[in-house]
């Protein structure tokens, strides 16, 4: 019916933008097997090897952003803003697709900027509590805003938006292994309380130091843990555990989580960062949080993504830098208090929203084809 479909997505820079892209994309394709899609992202950045990986095509501007530190370098910043908006003109041009889709990151800018110009149907998707520098500067521009949060009309016209939630990995969803079975998979005890650490893909300084300087603490406690320290910090972390004259059976310490469905359902509890994609699967599993929001980000989003869920008693929150100090001697009393962690779990489940990436595609499509 739909023959000829031809939709953009731009976006990137991390997981938190590249899953839902792509989550969105194969929603399209599910509904529209014949639709043609192009991505569109910054040359260097993680959506270059991921997209592909999905089996998508994508092309690749030299944008990048403002360098708040040393302003002579923004020189070459502006250049190539004005570089990636004249190729993504000719990108659009030879294209010619009949919607476009922003998820933020800084090759949205000047894809959803031309689109735009060119009459060709906005749709952005804003993963956070707190919205990104991007999709405000094309909130005007956009048809249709599709959020995750609540109160986002401080952002964005009203009459635009739509409460989809973030599109998730689909395998963490679609994991039917047992917790039993989950735990015994990374060689633990399923007789014992599971905490999972994670810091994302490369790893997070401060949830790792939040074990590394309390190990003794898990000694003597029923308890074990699932310890992802990513690949930038597994070296040292290993060589710190072997110097270490005492053996650790309840730690299982690992580089990098490929079945992060299997880790949720082995964990009874998670101390993770605050992304929006990792807060979204953690609300539709209903799994037991302790968020430690990253510092590092525009606008200190994380911590307004933690707090969104704090003021809901869904999850708990530690601040960075009390983290080290104080992170793993919650973690063990919590997930030790069995009710605290029931009600963690059926609070968060509540601000789940179901099926984000087919309401997203049914918008794209339907703006696509209304012409």
């Amino acid at each position: 019916m739909k023959e000829g479909l031809k939709i953009i997505i731009s976006g990137g820079g991390t997981g938190g933008h590249i899953f839902p892209a792509i989550s969105i994309a194969n929603a399209i394709k599910s509904k529209e097997p014949k639709a043609e899609i192009l991505f569109v992202g910054a040359e260097g950045r993680m959506e270059m090897q991921r997209v592909p990986a999905a089996g998508y095509e994508i092309k690749g501007l030299p944008i990048c952003g403002f360098d708040r530190k040393n302003l002579l370098k923004n020189v070459v910043v502006l250049f190539k803003i004005w570089k990636s908006q004249r190729m993504a003109k000719k990108i659009i041009k030879d294209f010619k697709p009949m919607a476009a889709v922003g998820v933020g990151g800084y090759a949205s800018g000047p894809t959803l900027n031309q689109c735009a110009a060119m009459g060709i149907p906005c749709l952005l998707q804003e993963q956070n509590s707190y919205a990104g520098v991007t999709n405000k500067l094309l909130a005007k521009k956009a048809e249709k805003i599709c959020v995750a949060y609540e109160g986002m009309e401080r952002f964005f016209p009203a009459e635009k938006i739509i409460l989809s939630g973030n599109p998730v990995r689909q395998a963490i969803l679609d994991t039917t292994i047992s917790r039993e079975d989950a735990i015994r998979q990374f060689g633990l005890n399923p007789a014992k309380k599971t905490i999972l650490f994670v810091g994302g893909s490369l790893g997070a300084r401060t949830i790792n130091e939040s074990i590394l300087r309390h190990l003794d603490l898990l000694e003597g406690e029923d308890v074990q843990v699932i310890w992802q320290t990513g690949k930038y910090y597994s070296a040292s972390i290993a060589e710190e555990l072997k110097n270490t004259s005492k053996e650790y059976p309840m730690l299982k310490v690992t580089d990098f989580i490929g079945d992060m469905g299997a880790a949720y359902k082995a964990a009874d509890l998670v101390i993770s960062r605050a992304g929006a994609s990792s807060i979204s699967e953690f609300c539709l599993i209903g799994k037991p949080v302790i968020l430690v929001p990253s510092p590092n980000v525009a606008e200190d989003h994380q911590t307004k993504n933690t707090m969104a869920l704090v003021n809901k008693d869904a999850a708990l929150y530690v601040k960075d830098a009390d983290a080290p100090d104080t992170l793993l001697q919650l973690a063990i009393k919590t997930v030790k208090d069995s009710s605290r962690l029931k009600s963690l779990s059926e609070n968060i489940k509540k601000l789940g929203l179901k099926d984000s990436a087919e309401i997203i595609a049914d918008e794209v499509i339907k703006l696509a084809t209304k012409k």
